[in-house]
């Protein structure tokens, strides 16, 4: 999700990269689930996240649709979300003792938790969230430890393209006589990179790139 932020505001104002030491260490949050409530539809998915719950829970996109997902629009593009329950407000995944169920095969936004993320000159760095976490003494972990995906560098390559085809496609979308597109669009994305199931015994960033580059050719956002 595009954001005007203020890293003075809401960061210890430092940026990290993957081999940084940063205040991130909860304890194993014991105790405590309150980043997995009140989060409306922030936790926005990326492929390899569906991909990941897909395997995991041995469920179709469209079978996660039924019950932990729902789809928003995210700057302009349909993209698919955490779901929170109607009853306590909380991730359909947090079960009756206050913790993770899919702790293993979380999504990418929850691995970052405090962290996030911010782009600048093709590339991005991690902030630390002073005001998210209500854990306090926090204790300093490497970052790539933290977020807790095999082979970082492949992965944070994957997340950059990722956001640069998404910030294309909505400065597209949000540009005039672009809105037209929106439904299109999002059922094109939707399909592609959601829908239609990577094969769990083939890498997927090789499968990930081959869907990106046949989006590129399609024109989608000229």
């Amino acid at each position: 999700m595009l954001r005007d932020i203020d890293l003075n505001e809401i960061s210890d104002g430092k940026l990290y990269g993957n081999n940084d030491m940063v205040k991130a260490g909860c304890g194993g949050c014991t105790g405590c689930s309150d980043c997995c409530k009140g989060m409306g539809s922030s936790i926005i998915l990326d492929p390899l996240d569906v991909h990941r719950l897909c395997v995991c829970l041995g469920k179709s996109f469209y079978e996660l649709m039924d019950e932990a997902l729902e789809l928003n629009v995210a700057d302009g593009v349909i993209l698919p979300n955490l779901k929170m329950t109607d009853t306590d407000d909380a991730c359909f995944f947090l079960d009756d003792k206050g913790r993770c169920s899919i702790h293993a095969c979380r999504p990418g936004i929850c691995r970052l938790f405090p962290l996030g993320r911010f782009y600048e000159n093709d590339s991005f760095s991690y902030f630390l969230q002073i005001h998210e976490c209500s854990k306090k003494d926090r204790t300093k972990v490497k970052v790539r430890k933290w977020i807790g995906i095999t082979d970082i560098n492949r992965y944070e390559k994957y997340i950059l393209d990722w956001h640069d085809f998404l910030k294309r496609l909505g400065e597209h979308i949000l540009s005039p006589g672009g809105e037209e597109d929106v439904k299109k669009t999002g059922m094109y994305v939707l399909k592609t990179f959601y829908v239609q199931p990577y094969e769990e015994k083939k890498d997927f960033y090789e499968q990930f790139y081959e869907r990106l580059q046949a989006a590129d050719k399609s024109h989608l956002y000229s």
